[in-house]
């Protein structure tokens, strides 16, 4: 359903770090007409006439049900940025099952193209909690039968701010270090710009890809050019 004037996107979690930044692309790029920003609280980061803003319940789909017909893409950034601060039963109620209503939703809606931002590594038989939840998020996303899945695979996410702690400041100061000794196979675990994994949910609202695609590092500065 790619509308004559240009397409249709509508986000979940778009005042996160990752969804600030897509916001910010989406903002500039001509190709998109609209977008629906579902939001729990008001978003200012970023304004644009194209903006179609909604403050809802993400946990209850019946909160912006209303508001999903007619768009071709549905991008998805909404999780728990300091997971050590909340419960695992929370976690996976943001985090796994609300993604889930969510899709269900525009898929329900005619929504043909999902975006989601996943982690390396996501497996639903891992042993790692927050691994395994990620995987079992996908999983259902698969079954929905989305005509294109995007699952974007980020490994460590580089802010301009530490914004969880003391962890994530351990992160922001090493991990930029680290990247050049990352290659071959472990180029995924490089970590990425969340400016750069932002504009790259963006552009790729654009380009063809299969049925299921796995996005990681090289994946990025490919739809970026770096």
């Amino acid at each position: 359903m790619t509308n004559a004037s240009g397409k249709h996107v509508v986000i979940l979690g778009a005042t996160g770090a990752v969804g600030t930044e897509v916001m910010r692309e989406l903002a500039v790029m001509d190709e998109i007409e609209k977008v629906t920003v579902l939001t729990r609280r008001p978003f200012t980061a970023v304004k644009s006439e194209k903006f179609d803003e909604h403050v809802v319940d993400p946990l209850d789909p019946d909160s912006y049900r209303h508001l999903l017909p007619n768009h071709d893409v549905a991008i998805c950034t909404l999780g728990v940025g300091g997971v050590s601060s909340v419960s695992k039963d929370e976690f996976l109620r943001i985090d796994r099952d609300a993604v889930i209503a969510f899709g269900q939703a525009v898929k329900d809606a005619g929504a043909q193209h999902f975006q989601l931002l996943s982690s390396v590594g996501v497996s639903a038989k891992s042993r790692i909690f927050y691994l395994r939840s990620k995987g079992e998020l996908e999983n259902a996303l698969r079954s929905m039968g989305f005509k294109r899945l995007s699952l974007f695979h980020p490994s460590n996410i580089l802010t301009p701010a530490n914004r969880y702690g003391i962890g994530q400041a351990i992160v922001l100061k090493v991990w930029p270090h680290l990247n050049p000794l990352l290659s071959g196979p472990l180029r995924r675990y490089r970590g990425i710009r969340v400016k750069t994994l932002g504009q790259s949910f963006a552009r790729n609202c654009l380009v063809a890809g299969a049925s299921e695609e796995v996005l990681e590092w090289d994946d990025f500065q490919d739809l970026t050019d770096g």
